[in-house]
């Protein structure tokens, strides 16, 4: 008896809606991630860092509780393959953080702002899509395929940190699994607790919330639209997908699926996926708030300066966020969810490249 098939629809719109929510949810705390490091590196304050954190901890506590319950295998992911591809993270992470600086926002903030009524980020949409496609598949790809992505580690099984830590100490990994992940958000959600900046409504929802969201995305491509055996490769799928593997939020390759999806619609062989399907959620989502907030306001850019460093921050976001496999939300939260190493490297560096950017306009300004 053949295994009845998920629906791509109904997974197409469960990734909607969970970009829906996002949208929402970002635009009305002001859930941003260059935001949060502009706020430490211009004022000290540690605010919306925490509420990163706090939704990092939530999603890294809801991809083990599912692990744990054999709901959804995240080890089948791209983030967690045997190849530490650790130079194109760094080089990638590096240039995507410098590029959402020039950018005034990440992939999600860009959206956010696009459901807000900001052209700029419009602009900064298309152009990244562009970037991002010449660099999965163009130009920009054949240098990152023949230089960053050969500097590359191979690890026996998986770049998990359980199954890193149990290779390296002997530890079961069996107990890793059952309480790394566990010790890891207990401690991130210590250090975001302790701060009494963070008990605030808008805080909390957008952390709690968005950790959530990466959660149901894991869900929704991981459990839902897996089917063991499809009929026609007679081998496991994951519908609606990208790469025929699990997925949550992601957004750089998105961006460029969408141009693409709308440059040959005429091609019955492409389709609306999860990630589409989530990057045009974001954008429903921002434009509900914004008209019900009563802040929807059209932006330009005031000058061909301002417009120059845009495009340019927009170029770089589309390369680092390809050859570093994902950006602020897909690497910085969905890979982290799942302890890959790589995704840390890539954190670790665009959060370095956007803070080093930053401190490179403020010493510009003073110089002027």
């Amino acid at each position: 008896m053949e295994e009845a098939l998920p629906s791509a629809t109904l997974i197409v719109w469960l990734g909607f809606g969970l970009g829906a929510i996002f949208g929402f949810i970002g635009n009305m705390t002001n859930f941003c991630t260059m935001g949060a490091v502009s706020d430490i590196v211009n004022m000290g304050d540690w605010t919306r860092m925490r509420m990163w954190l706090l939704a990092i901890a939530v999603a890294i506590l809801g991809v083990w509780g599912m692990q744990l319950a054999g709901i959804v295998d995240v080890r089948k992911s791209i983030y967690t393959g045997s190849n530490i591809v650790w130079a194109s993270n760094i080089v990638g992470g590096l240039l995507f953080g410098v590029g959402m600086t020039l950018a005034s926002g990440c992939t999600s903030k860009t959206l956010i702002r696009i459901g807000g009524g900001n052209l700029k980020s419009l602009v900064v949409f298309v152009v990244l899509g562009v970037s991002a496609y010449v660099t999965l598949k163009g130009v920009f790809g054949v240098f990152r395929a023949g230089t960053l992505d050969r500097l590359s580690l191979k690890v026996d099984k998986s770049q998990d940190l359980p199954t890193l830590v149990s290779g390296w100490t002997g530890v079961s990994q069996g107990s890793l699994e059952l309480w790394l992940p566990l010790l890891l958000s207990l401690a991130l959600l210590g250090f975001v607790l302790a701060s009494r900046h963070v008990w605030r409504r808008d805080t909390l929802l957008g952390g709690v919330i968005v950790g959530l969201l990466v959660v149901g995305g894991w869900y929704v491509t991981g459990h839902l639209g897996y089917v063991q055996e499809h009929p026609k490769t007679l081998e496991e799928a994951f519908i609606a997908t990208t790469g025929n593997r699990p997925e949550s939020l992601s957004l750089v390759a998105p961006f460029a699926y969408t141009l693409e999806l709308l440059m040959f619609w005429s091609d019955t062989s492409r389709h609306v996926t999860f990630g589409i399907a989530t990057a045009l959620g974001i954008v429903a989502g921002s434009l509900g708030y914004a008209i019900s907030a009563g802040t929807y306001r059209e932006e330009s850019f005031p000058d061909s300066t301002d417009l120059k460093r845009h495009l340019f921050g927009a170029v770089l976001m589309g390369f680092g966020g390809i050859t570093a496999m994902g950006c602020t939300i897909g690497q910085g939260l969905s890979g982290i969810s799942t302890l890959a190493v790589g995704s840390l490297i890539t954190l670790l560096s665009l959060v370095a490249g956007s803070a080093l950017m930053m401190k490179l306009d403020y010493w510009r300004l003073m110089r002027e």
